[in-house]
């Protein structure tokens, strides 16, 4: 616990980010050693910060406390609902435990801590302190695995074939090589810069291709682009309006298929902020939709379609037993 720190500002205010209080308490059971805690715990830190602060009677910082504990916990019990077997933690004694419960080699609970480490150190104040913060190099690779359980999400949820085409790309290739390698199973227009079109492009904004193409070959399919980002700030990386944009600079000839635009977030959202996520960047996929995902995908790769990058999610699996077994020592 004392490796942790808890935004005070963030979840004791007169609106307070339930969302972050149950960050807290999933982070402080997969760091712990008995991987449990008890969910009073997260009133510790609040109630040392409140005091300092609060003149008011002892019984009304009980029932802040109190009301910031229930809240997390419903929103544990909400994740766990939406996620089911999905989700690596387990309420117990009626929300007076959590349990880190996660399977070893589930892709998809593992995608869920992939998140959630994911969402707290590109947080303005992280929860994790700096004994627990992975180095730059890790941080890399943790942005390089989401790259990939992002592409094996989107790839689930057309129940196509996936790219990971996002820079730096995992066959070294350059960006032309890459969509007109892709584009030879699209079928659906061809390939050529136009004038003005920069003359080393990394990957244009778009991280991931999807497709569900038909056996005729014929343009008209489930096709989706996607921006994969780790960062709060989604309005400006929105691929709604820049698709027509890409089309125009990388084409001679445009596909006539739709491309669907998407954007891959290791966050959570209340529902409003949600809503105008998704009129702002269109559809949306976040922690509570990801580890479905990923599950679904592993379905389609043992059905025989190619998904970029899937065989890197072994890899992920390992770092991060290394990284919670490392944390566990200090």
């Amino acid at each position: 616990m004392t490796r942790l720190c808890l935004p005070i500002d963030e979840i004791s205010g007169s609106q307070p980010d339930l969302d972050r209080a149950a960050d807290f308490l999933e982070l402080a059971a997969f760091f712990s050693p008995e991987s449990r805690i008890v969910s009073s715990k997260l009133a510790d830190p609040v109630s040392s910060g409140i005091e300092n602060d609060f003149d008011g009677p002892i019984t009304r910082i009980e029932s802040i406390e109190d009301e910031l504990v229930f809240g997390a916990i419903e929103r544990i019990a909400d994740r766990r609902r939406v996620l089911g077997a999905s989700y690596p933690f387990s309420i117990e004694r009626d929300g007076t435990i959590i349990r880190f419960t996660m399977i070893a080699d589930s892709l998809d609970q593992i995608a869920y801590i992939f998140c959630l480490i994911l969402s707290d150190i590109s947080a303005s104040s992280p929860v994790l302190g700096v004994e627990l913060l992975p180095n730059d190099e890790d941080k890399r690779k943790l942005r390089q695995y989401f790259q990939f359980f992002a592409t094996a999400a989107l790839a689930a949820e057309i129940k196509g074939r996936a790219w990971s085409f996002g820079f730096p790309r995992l066959d070294h290739s350059g960006f032309i090589e890459k969509l007109e390698g892709i584009w030879k199973i699209i079928n659906d227009g061809n390939v050529g810069p136009q004038k003005g079109a920069s003359i080393s492009p990394k990957d244009d904004k778009i991280d991931v291709f999807a497709a569900r193409v038909q056996n005729d070959r014929l343009p008209g399919f489930l096709f989706a682009a996607a921006q994969v980002t780790t960062g709060h700030q989604l309005g400006g990386k929105s691929l709604k309006g820049h698709i027509s944009v890409f089309k125009s600079r990388w084409f001679s000839t445009q596909p006539v298929t739709e491309i669907i635009p998407y954007m891959i977030v290791p966050f959570v959202f209340s529902h409003d902020k949600f809503v105008d996520h998704v009129r702002v960047c269109g559809n949306l996929l976040h922690r509570l939709r990801i580890p479905i995902r990923v599950s679904e995908a592993e379905v389609l790769v043992q059905s025989g379609v190619n998904i970029e990058g899937y065989n890197c999610l072994y890899s992920a699996a390992k770092w991060l037993v290394r990284y919670r077994y490392n944390s566990l020592q200090c």
